[in-house]
């Protein structure tokens, strides 16, 4: 690849520029790689007029989505060079190469909104779902890793990431197609630092490291040792293949030598995924789903994509419950179980429609239905009747990047493993990680059917007012419903600032006691006080920083565009070591 590049594209001219952090200026790459080690205590927060990038993980990655827009690139350059970045900082532990993607889109010269999914396909060959092994239990630690699970290749389904990034790029990307991978490129073979949750992990999951000679390879040191906080982990497999990718498309991952070897590993393992698993994966552009209340309508995601529809209508339940007219959640406990019990809402989808159809009879909980404030109306006059699918007493990690250009154009992105920490089965093959997703989504994938796009919890998406597009913003974490739902309502209902929309407390998404699946309210330690915890009247159970993110946290990252004077907001997580970029 070349270090620098001025050819033109089918969307227009590129700059003579380069994204190689090599040649970012002060020595700035390498700040803030160790700036990696941080943890926030509040939302990373930048302006400016021409561009702006912000991540819930990795700030140089968001970084490097930055040098893609000062490059000439545009939104989606930037975002898929910042989500392709985030990867090879986290050695494909949380987010993978071979995961999923999905992608809202505002493209300013059309002012029209696209969605694009990139997540998994089931497996054609696997006839019987509900059997395959492995069970994710959050309320232990032991549960959380899957230990006592076998390792198995039947957990493997067929990830959409790369296509998606070639499809999008193709679609809107304004600089070369291989430039947005030297970033990550250079990452992988120069090294990236270990964090403390990455050393954590290689801990937690040092035995399903050791099963694989690959694995062992790239995540061991030639001792056998695991690396610990501070050290360099080299990925040169990784940097190869990037590079491959870059040079070919993605068919060298689902049509070429690559996807011969995965084929391979899987089927060791007593999975069934073919070549034509992956020959046949296309991703999926549709339209968004529009929910609208007040003065703004949300774009988000359509199904299969389930969060679109699950986020709308937590909006519209808000609202029919009056939230906005009560004192924040912050400060009151009546309104913290209100928006508690209204955020467990969206597991309603989830419910096979026997039960829910019983529960709530004469009410539509369609995805049509979903988005109509009438029908919010109804279903939260039943759940003030004591109707609730839940009682008090699967998990995923994820990124977000969001990014806006000059022009206007707003692209949020949400990508994903699926999976605890690689997964049980730690499958990699040529630097890339393969999940065990289908280890806890058994239900889904039978509802599915063999060779079929599985149902999405993702929440992405584009918030408009007055039918200008206002803020993009994205959303990972076990409890991402929770914090989206609490986001949104803070900028709409509430007037909070984006900056303030992140740092006001949030509660997490709750806990459930796996014999008895009783409900516990998770929540960041500290935040609340004891009057409002008490007057909440539910059980809760309070986390550190440090084990948020297995507290069923949720992550919520977003800019704002100003349609007057075009000043561009960003805003990151409070909790680790995100960061936002503008200029």
């Amino acid at each position: 690849m070349a270090a620098a590049f001025a050819q033109a594209t089918a969307n227009g001219p590129a700059m003579i520029e380069t994204l190689n952090p090599s040649t970012w200026p002060d020595g700035e790459y390498e700040r803030l790689l160790a700036s990696q080690h941080l943890v926030r205590t509040n939302a990373g927060y930048a302006e400016g007029q021409r561009g702006a990038v912000t991540v819930a993980y990795g700030g140089v990655a968001a970084r490097a989505g930055l040098q893609a827009l000062k490059c000439g690139g545009n939104a989606i350059d930037a975002a898929l060079t910042t989500a392709m970045m985030q990867v090879a900082l986290t050695a494909g532990a949380p987010i993978s190469y071979f995961g999923i993607l999905s992608l809202v889109y505002y493209e300013a010269k059309t002012r029209k909104v696209h969605c694009m999914n990139a997540e998994w396909n089931t497996v054609l060959g696997e006839k019987d779902p509900l059997s395959i092994p492995g069970k994710v239990n959050l309320a232990t630690e032991e549960g959380l890793w899957n230990r006592g699970a076998p390792p198995s290749g039947r957990t493997a389904l067929v990830g959409g990431f790369m296509k998606g990034v070639e499809a999008a790029h193709r679609r809107f990307g304004t600089l070369p197609f291989a430039s947005l991978f030297e970033p990550s490129i250079h990452a992988a073979e120069h090294g990236v630092p270990v964090v403390y949750q990455l050393a954590k992990s290689m801990q937690a999951r040092s035995q399903d490291l050791d099963r694989l000679a690959e694995t062992r390879a790239t995540f061991k040191k030639p001792d056998g040792s695991c690396y610990t906080t501070g050290e360099k982990l080299l990925q040169p497999a990784l940097a190869r293949t990037l590079r491959a990718v870059a040079a070919q498309g993605s068919d060298h991952m689902y049509r070429g030598p690559w996807a011969e070897k995965l084929v391979a590993a899987v089927q060791a393992d007593g999975g069934a995924m073919t070549l034509e698993d992956l020959a046949r994966y296309e991703v999926v552009w549709s339209e968004p789903v529009v929910g609208r209340f007040d003065d703004y309508e949300l774009h988000m995601a359509p199904p299969p994509n389930a969060g679109g529809v699950g986020a709308i209508q937590a909006q519209l339940l808000a609202r029919a419950a009056g939230l906005g007219s009560q004192p924040h959640w912050a400060e009151s406990g009546s309104s913290l179980r209100r928006a508690v019990e209204i955020a467990q809402m969206v597991f309603l989808g989830y419910l096979p429609k026997s039960a829910t159809d019983a529960m709530y009879p004469g009410i539509d909980l369609t995805p049509q239905g979903a988005v109509d404030p009438q029908q919010a109306r109804l279903l939260w006059e039943r759940m003030q009747a004591g109707v609730l699918p839940f009682r008090f007493a699967g998990p995923q990690h994820s990124d977000d990047v969001v990014a806006v250009d000059a022009e206007g154009n707003m692209a949020a992105i949400t990508h994903s493993i699926n999976a605890v920490m690689w997964g049980k089965t730690a499958i990699v093959i040529d630097g890339i990680s393969i999940a065990d997703a289908a280890s806890f989504q058994q239900a889904q994938i039978a509802q599915a059917g063999p060779g079929a796009r599985l149902m999405s919890p993702t929440e992405t998406g584009i918030l408009f007012r007055d039918g200008t597009p206002s803020v993009a913003f994205a959303s990972m974490g076990s409890g991402l419903h929770h914090r989206t739902f609490q986001a949104l309502l803070n900028l709409t209902l509430y007037g909070k600032s984006l900056r303030e929309a992140v740092d006001t407390p949030d509660f997490f998404g709750c806990g459930a006691n796996p014999e008895t699946g009783a409900l516990t309210v998770n929540l960041p330690k500290g935040r609340f006080s004891p009057q409002t915890l008490a007057d909440m009247g539910l059980p809760y159970e309070e986390f550190e920083t440090e084990g948020a993110r297995f507290g069923s946290e949720g992550i919520w990252v977003g800019i704002r565009r100003d349609p007057a004077t075009g000043l561009l907001q960003a805003v990151s997580h409070n909790r680790n070591n995100s960061a936002a970029f503008a200029y």
